[in-house]
């Protein structure tokens, strides 16, 4: 037997949780389908959990920054009990989330989804009918096709880890990569992180980049670039990995090399619903070919940057366009980061636009001796923003530093806002504070 609803959700993340709530509110009959971890990626095996680990790297190199500047003594990463204070936080997660959609008339199905070939969705022995459905099934960790790769752990083994190795290596330069390096190198591990070209973190401002990796390198990370990796052979405990001229023994190997669109076993071939590399193929009402069929999420292919914040702002546009607003999604600034010590940030303009543009002045502060800096004696703060001769409004902005999470929030919200420079001096802040350094910037 059929069951019908107004809408069906595959995948009960943070947008697919997200958007079935909205929608009954509108009093719409839904059902969410998730084979794994209701909640989605973030809380459970992503940017929440990697946060709380990542408070041992804050922690230490906080009070390694003030060493001789009214603190003495160090302290240490004690890995099993952060991974246990990690799991206080994720274990309930699952649950409380299918529980809470249960709770507000959502029909769960803790099974795999797929489209048959009369365009229903089976879960598990149900067939579900839908006037719409949703794709919201995310991505999952890309493993690197070398000989070798079944020795691969992903950033979820990572983020759930009882001990830390005593020498860890990263395959792949980005985000991903360099927040876990940080991480397990805080924890006390050598560590080495890989890289197939020159150029990591590629979506970020080459130089504030550069300076970030030089920090890590003086913090005893050992990178190598323009390498690649072409077998992984395990002799014993350790496993070694081997490319052209280039050998390293390791305890532990990670692929951080991207992500992949979970598409593959959804059965979208039976529906007409196209795709490609970077996932599914959406309009600009997040429509796929398929009129009844939308995506959302990290498995759209789309320009956006896939962050939690974005596909949460999708599942909040489909709710409205579903109750019946028929604009096009328009996306506002959206800032993207690096977490570590110190954290890399970008919104907007990148500055290597606006060096070349006289549209734009680049202006470009070294804030390490400022005074919320010194006090702490961050070795690194940086920023560069972008501002538009023609308005006087800010509209990019790079910061790499202890803070940069921060401050990355305000700008974006100038951005957004259409700020004046003018307008925001004007505003009276507590001082002396973070907030209150940015009339310096620009």
């Amino acid at each position: 037997m059929t069951k019908q609803y107004d809408v069906v959700i595959l995948g009960g993340g943070v947008a697919g949780a997200s958007l079935a709530h909205s929608l009954r509110r509108q009093n719409k009959t839904v059902a969410v389908v998730e084979d794994n971890l209701f909640g989605g990626t973030c809380p459970n095996r992503g940017c929440d959990p990697k946060k709380i680990l990542l408070s041992g790297l804050e922690i230490t190199q906080l009070v390694d920054d003030m060493q001789g500047n009214g603190i003495s003594g160090r302290v240490s990463v004690n890995w099993p009990d952060l991974m246990r204070k990690k799991r206080q936080y994720t274990n309930p997660i699952s649950s409380a989330t299918q529980n809470s959609l249960t709770a507000d008339g959502v029909d769960t199905y803790h099974e795999h989804a797929h489209f048959n070939a009369e365009g229903l969705v089976e879960a598990g022995n149900e067939q579900l009918s839908a006037d719409k459905f949703v794709i919201a099934t995310g991505q999952r960790p890309s493993i690197p096709d070398i000989a070798g790769h079944q020795y691969f752990k992903t950033s979820t083994d990572f983020l759930n880890l009882d001990e830390m190795p005593s020498d860890v290596t990263f395959i792949g330069g980005g985000y991903i990569g360099f927040e876990l390096a940080g991480i397990a190198r805080a924890a006390g591990a050598k560590v080495h992180l890989i890289h197939h070209n020159d150029r990591p973190l590629k979506q970020f401002d080459q130089q504030l980049g550069q300076q970030a990796i030089d920090h890590l390198s003086e913090i005893g990370i050992d990178f190598h670039f323009n390498t690649e990796v072409s077998q992984i052979t395990q002799v014993g405990a350790q496993f070694f990995l081997e490319g052209d001229q280039f050998q390293l023994p390791t305890d532990m190997v990670f692929a951080t090399a991207g992500r992949t669109p979970n598409v593959d076993t959804l059965g979208l071939e039976n529906v007409g619903v196209n795709v490609d590399h970077h996932g599914v193929v959406v309009n600009e009402h997040l429509q796929t070919t398929n009129p009844t069929i939308f995506a959302m999420g990290d498995v759209v292919s789309t320009e956006q940057p896939k962050l939690t914040p974005v596909a949460g702002y999708e599942a909040g546009y489909l709710a409205k366009y579903f109750g019946g607003a028929p604009a096009p999604i328009a996306f506002k600034a959206i800032p993207t980061m690096v977490f570590g010590q110190p954290s890399l940030a970008q919104v907007g303009v990148p500055a290597s636009i606006a060096a070349d543009n006289d549209q734009y002045l680049l202006i470009t502060n070294d804030m390490h001796k400022w005074y919320s800096y010194h006090r702490l004696n961050e070795p690194v703060a940086k920023a560069k923003v972008v501002i538009d001769r023609n308005n006087e409004t800010v509209v990019g902005a790079t910061i790499l530093s202890n803070h940069a999470d921060y401050l990355i929030n305000i700008f974006t919200l100038m951005i957004n806002q259409h700020m004046k420079i003018s307008d925001f001096n004007q505003e009276i802040l507590v001082y002396p504070t973070f907030a209150s350094d940015i009339q310096y910037l620009v």
